[in-house]
């Protein structure tokens, strides 16, 4: 049987905002992220990005492997996480807004939610050139369900297009924006050519999973140390499939 695997969901890697920020949960500071990159490399785990996760996936890999997944792009993510991952001979996989590049996380703004910098195209080739990896969270993260089938369709292989243009090499992975999707969305994943996508479904991914479903592991602001570890070495997770 294949050992199940690990893809953590991170957003921003940032200083604590005060509480009551709405969404602040979603905010883990860099000295609490370095502390799972290295405890992740003291029990032997490989942190990688979905890209080097592919083998792994397909059981051609038999290593201690865990994905580590960013969604939205935030340039946070570029200043405070992607030297953490280098230290640690890590990849990772941000997922970005292909029509935000440079931009705010404008679909949070009606919620409260502190505006914050997303990755340039500059920074995002910068990125993929530390031997990391984008995939594609639609063009303008929206929830897909809302939308009609064509616009749909235009939001995941837009997405696609316009960053593999931006980034001059190919786009394999794609997230669900508020992993919102039908089976429909599913099938355009596919069809646009993308290798796999990713929900909020919580739980470990194994060999047997839809690669277009796969599930995820939220890792927050409250995430403690021990709880980290559970929830990547126990069926901490998987209880929640």
């Amino acid at each position: 049987m294949s050992r199940p695997i690990p893809i953590l969901m991170y957003h921003q890697i940032d200083a604590s905002p005060p509480r009551g920020t709405p969404w602040r949960s979603l905010i883990v500071t860099p000295s609490a992220f370095a502390r799972q990159m290295a405890l992740l490399r003291f029990f032997g785990y490989r942190g990688v990005s979905m890209s080097d996760l592919e083998s792994g996936l397909s059981g051609e890999r038999t290593e201690k492997l865990v994905g580590i997944t960013f969604d939205d792009g935030f340039r946070n993510n570029f200043e405070f996480a992607l030297p953490v991952l280098r230290a640690n001979g890590f990849t990772a996989t941000c997922y970005a807004i292909s029509n935000a590049l440079g931009g705010r996380n404008a679909w949070d703004e009606d919620k409260g939610v502190e505006q914050k910098a997303l990755m340039s195209a500059g920074e995002l080739r910068q990125w993929a050139a530390a031997g990391m990896d984008v995939g594609a969270h639609t063009r303008h993260h929206v929830d897909l369900q809302t939308l009609s089938t064509e616009a749909a369709r235009d939001e995941i292989a837009g997405a696609k297009r316009e960053l593999e243009a931006a980034l001059g090499s190919e786009v394999r992975h794609f997230c669900y924006p508020f992993g919102s999707f039908n089976a429909a969305h599913r099938a355009m994943a596919e069809e646009a050519g993308y290798h796999s996508a990713t929900t909020v479904q919580r739980g470990r991914a194994c060999a047997a999973d839809d690669r277009f479903a796969l599930p995820r592991i939220p890792i927050v602001h409250s995430t403690s140390l021990p709880v980290f570890f559970a929830k990547i070495a126990t069926h901490y997770e998987d209880k929640h499939r």
